[in-house]
């Protein structure tokens, strides 16, 4: 790719849920705009496929107003009004939040397609599909603590008794969604483990309560391999346990540690080499607790507080990837 604008396809939830404050896709955008860039939006159900045809979303021509509140005019009214072939744009950028269930999956394998015909889709459909948020921790036991993965009640309290206060949640929640704290006395164990793992149909994760919690779950974001020098600390807040900003965490950007760099700066090359352009690590004291790639947040806040420009660098990393 020469240095020219370029056309770029997001894959998001529906703009008019956008809180540009703190939306990260939001600062990806503005950051291109200012390029001349061209933008694109869609849902992942807008995305179909037919024999032979290309795989093609349906999607509106959208142009930013620097309005916080009515902040894009689209050409389309409705996204059905215009069909797009993936391989026609420059860039397709999978952005939506999760849950990661049966149509993010699906979702992915049409981008794969598309990919099969041309198109460039960042991140990368088969490393989303490879790297389920909780799970992908699993290859690097080295950087986390004493965790549990397990549909069975027995198996959970087993490691309760092991380690006396340990948390508990869904391997496919987002926001906090899910996750409980069970202390020494067991209390509620048992109801715990049923509502969760209903019955033992589902499969979830248990981990060893990190205290130090209380000085923020850290997100560390790494694009194309390279760790931002800044964590967003989520801080919990009155008598909440998570530090979530969906529930009320507050956000604190500071330095990373030198244990954060260490762990960003072995899992980033890794991540990048497998089509992972933007990876978003979640830390506790000195421990890995998740890996973040469908739509890795924490942009805006790290450059209100810092001056640190993560939209610039992100949107540097893909026009790199590009050429």
């Amino acid at each position: 790719m020469e240095d020219r604008p370029v056309k770029l396809l997001f894959v998001a939830d529906p703009l008019e849920t956008f809180k540009t404050h703190k939306d990260s896709t939001f600062q990806m955008m503005r950051e291109a705009a200012s390029r001349g860039h061209t933008l694109m939006a869609c849902g992942p159900q807008d995305i179909r496929w037919v024999r032979g045809e290309p795989v093609t979303a349906f999607v509106r021509d959208i142009i930013l107003t620097g309005d916080p509140h009515d902040w894009f005019t689209a050409e389309q009214q409705r996204p059905d009004e215009r069909p797009q072939p993936l391989k026609d744009v420059d860039a397709v950028l999978m952005r939506k939040d999760p849950p990661f269930d049966s149509e993010y999956f699906y979702a992915t394998h049409l981008l794969t397609q598309a990919e099969r015909e041309g198109a460039r889709v960042f991140n990368s459909p088969q490393a989303l599909r490879d790297h389920p948020e909780k799970l992908a921790i699993l290859e690097f036991p080295q950087f986390i603590g004493p965790t549990l993965v397990t549909r069975d009640e027995s198996d959970v309290k087993r490691f309760h008794a092991e380690h006396g206060d340990i948390i508990l949640k869904p391997l496919d929640g987002m926001g906090g969604m899910g996750i409980f704290r069970v202390g020494p006395d067991g209390l509620n164990l048992g109801s715990i483990v049923e509502t969760l793992n209903q019955g033992g149909a589902q499969t979830i994760m248990v981990q060893r309560y990190l205290p130090e919690i209380v000085k923020g779950d850290k997100r560390v974001l790494v694009i194309g391999g390279v760790p931002v020098p800044f964590a967003l600390a989520r801080i919990p807040q009155g008598t909440e346990i998570r530090g979530n900003l969906a529930v009320g965490g507050k956000g604190v950007a500071q330095p990373l540690s030198p244990r954060d760099r260490e762990i960003a700066e072995a899992l980033g090359p890794i991540l990048a080499a497998r089509g992972l352009l933007l990876v978003g690590l979640d830390i506790i004291g000195d421990s890995l607790t998740e890996i973040n790639v469908t739509s890795p947040t924490g942009f805006a806040e790290i450059t209100e507080q810092t001056g640190f420009p993560v939209a610039r660098t992100y949107i540097d990393a893909l026009e790199a990837a590009l050429r």
